[in-house]
């Protein structure tokens, strides 16, 4: 099978990270606040609407729900490479899914694709559209956090088609790779029998995000989505503590499991995603 493809993608491309300009010393709330309000926003899923009444009757905080989308996109923008290009330690168990959220009133598509041993979010792409190009770009995501390409390597995904035309693209660059799709609800082929305990463990991920966002009910705009997704992505993979990993982390980092709660690991994780920007500007 060929399929000329018209991306103008170039796959593996490991262009330098984008470095933000962000200045959190402007953000008039102290860090402990600024972890406190991330901690009610992202880990319990409270709407900002819902932090800032919190933050005002509980911790005397008077606060616009405004004022906290404003530090979630100032944070987010601060931990997005930071997330994105650490050196993750993989197994070589993958799968991918994607689930539906409200943009500006219109459904867009979340990609995640997911490292199903180690519980590490490795791609979490917003795109209108449920097409080939977003596909690729969530594999690609996962492609690029990995030191060398496996020979073996293989993606667990359902049975949209975009992921096998996915596979075709990458393999006209010369990279190859295996798709397992999964189909429907019950095991009618060997594949989806063999399979779908992986196929689980994505859905899984999207049940435990949409606990989290559904309090937000939909996003005002493409970049508020970005934020939300990418705090969430980060909350995951190096502050929630997970029962499969026996109640530890998926990146375990002592200077984040040594503080005592989750608003100083906020704290914490933002000062060292800050130290690896100034690391990368200074190299």
């Amino acid at each position: 099978m060929f399929r000329q493809f018209h991306i103008d993608f170039q796959p593996l491309s490991k262009n330098s990270p984008e470095l933000p300009v962000v200045d959190l010393s402007r953000i008039y709330a102290s860090p402990h606040t600024l972890g406190l309000i991330l901690t009610y926003h992202v880990n319990y899923g409270l709407s900002a609407r819902r932090t800032a009444a919190l933050m005002q009757d509980v911790h005397g905080v008077a606060i616009s729900h405004q004022t906290i989308l404003n530090y979630e996109n100032s944070v987010a923008l601060l931990l997005k490479p930071y997330v994105d290009h650490y050196p993750y330690e993989l197994s070589d168990q993958f799968c991918g899914d994607e689930t539906y959220i409200r943009v500006n009133g219109k459904w867009h598509y979340l990609f995640f694709f997911f490292d199903a041993v180690k519980k590490i979010v490795l791609s979490y792409r917003v795109s209108p559209n449920r097409d080939t190009a977003s596909a690729i770009q969530a594999i690609n995501d996962v492609l690029l956090k990995m030191e060398e390409i496996p020979e073996n390597l293989t993606f667990v995904v359902d049975g949209n088609p975009i992921y096998l035309l996915a596979q075709h693209f990458f393999a006209q660059n010369d990279i190859s790779f295996d798709v397992k799709q999964v189909i429907g609800l019950t095991n009618e082929d060997p594949i989806s029998t063999e399979y779908r305990p992986l196929k689980q463990i994505i859905e899984r991920l999207n049940r435990t995000f949409k606990g989290n966002y559904r309090s937000t009910q939909g996003f005002g705009s493409d970049h508020g989505s970005v934020s939300f997704v990418t705090l969430f992505a980060a909350y995951f993979n190096f502050l929630r503590p997970h029962a499969s990993l026996e109640g530890k982390v998926p990146v375990v980092n002592p200077k984040l499991s040594g503080l005592p709660t989750m608003p100083a690991r906020w704290t914490k994780l933002i000062e060292l995603a800050q130290r690896w920007i100034v690391e990368q500007r200074s190299a």
